[in-house]
């Protein structure tokens, strides 16, 4: 591309590209719009959200990307032009724990833009209830963070829920002090959610060490919290920030600069095949049988399978003796070798149950 010369010539540029720009996006609306009547046709009345051809779609984009715009900006850019038309197929409504203004709002414009009705529940079990009752389609939930670790809430519920994970979300999550008062050393509360408490902990030692801290279901309750309250802050989000009007007294407060907090969709679909997947299960093993663990393992390591992440949740009861194991492996149930690895658990288990196979989540 010959670049222009002068101002003049270059906003003549930019018109005449913004122009081509519009044209195309409303060809790919006009497309998006005929294919929902050509599902229709085959007999396809659910919702046209497709994890694999979406994250397909993502990687590709970010494949072929040349510059001077990053990945992640690409990324975001077409997810917001998939999900302007995918709301012209079939609009979607996504349950996420709120109020407005939390992580998990943001997990939810990244997984599906902002073209979808976003509806804040006050607790993880009702995300569940809502997308089993129909009242949403989908639901994000957190469910490990990489300095808090796991949401237990949500371990909890996937045991029992009859739906399915469609997709995992990474989140990088920067903290930041909200307050509508002025000085930072005046603060006597912090309100914030337990996981965002232990992900900012040296930092609240060392700068608001006399501050007492009060843990709230939500960042965004935090944040809603401290409109009203004097030498009060909430640890939150820039989304809190700008919902709530309130004043950024310090940034990036958490402890490790890498913080990301993993979410999970949730659905009634099952995803296709999509070339990078991951398939998360729950088992327990049969009691007072030595290495019982270790055999119910084998049959991923026989075939090849590359075991990702292993956490333990107790059954249940007391005395604690039981306990689930959730397990996430590379790859997707529907291949034969993951298929046969599968029934060679389940024969095994004392509980076994595959909660999902799902893109991997692309990281941007």
């Amino acid at each position: 591309m010959t670049l222009p010369q002068s101002l003049p010539d270059a906003r003549l540029m930019i018109d005449a590209l913004d122009e081509q720009l519009q044209r195309l996006i409303s060809e790919r609306a006009r497309i998006a719009q005929h294919v929902a009547l050509l599902k229709q046709r085959a007999g396809d009345q659910g919702d046209h959200y497709r994890p694999a051809r979406e994250a397909e779609v993502l990687r590709a984009a970010m494949a072929r990307n040349t510059g001077p715009l990053t990945d992640e900006t690409i990324a975001r850019l077409m997810r917001e032009i998939m999900s302007a038309c995918l709301s012209l197929e079939s609009p979607l409504t996504v349950s996420y724990l709120g109020p407005e203004g939390t992580y998990t709002q943001a997990a939810v414009a990244k997984a599906f833009g902002d073209a979808v009705t976003a509806r804040p529940l006050a607790a993880i079990d009702e995300i569940f209830r809502d997308v089993e009752s129909g009242a949403a389609d989908y639901g994000v939930v957190p469910v490990e963070n990489s300095i808090g670790g796991i949401v237990s809430h949500t371990l909890d519920a996937l045991v029992m829920t009859r739906l399915t994970l469609c997709g995992e979300v990474m989140l990088p999550v920067h903290h930041h002090l909200l307050s509508t008062h002025a000085a930072m050393d005046e603060i006597e509360v912090v309100y914030a959610h337990p996981q965002s408490f232990a992900q900012c902990r040296r930092w609240l030692d060392a700068r608001l060490p006399k501050a007492r801290r009060e843990t709230v279901s939500s960042n965004g309750e935090g944040a809603r919290r401290v409109v009203d309250a004097p030498r009060a802050a909430a640890i939150a989000g820039l989304p809190a920030a700008r919902l709530y009007d309130l004043r950024i007294l310090a940034s990036n407060i958490e402890d490790d600069p890498t913080n990301t907090t993993r979410f999970l969709v949730i659905g009634k679909q099952s995803p296709t095949p999509s070339g990078d997947d991951v398939t998360s299960l729950v088992l327990s093993a049969h009691r007072n049988q030595p290495g019982a663990l270790f055999r119910l393992l084998q049959p991923f390591a026989d075939v090849g399978l590359d075991l990702t992440r292993i956490e333990s949740r107790p059954t249940g009861g007391a005395p604690i003796q039981d306990y689930y194991f959730f397990i996430d492996f590379s790859g997707h149930q529907d291949a034969a070798e993951v298929r046969d690895a599968l029934n060679a658990v389940r024969a095994g288990a004392a509980f076994f149950k595959v909660l999902g196979s799902y893109p991997r989540a692309v990281i941007t």
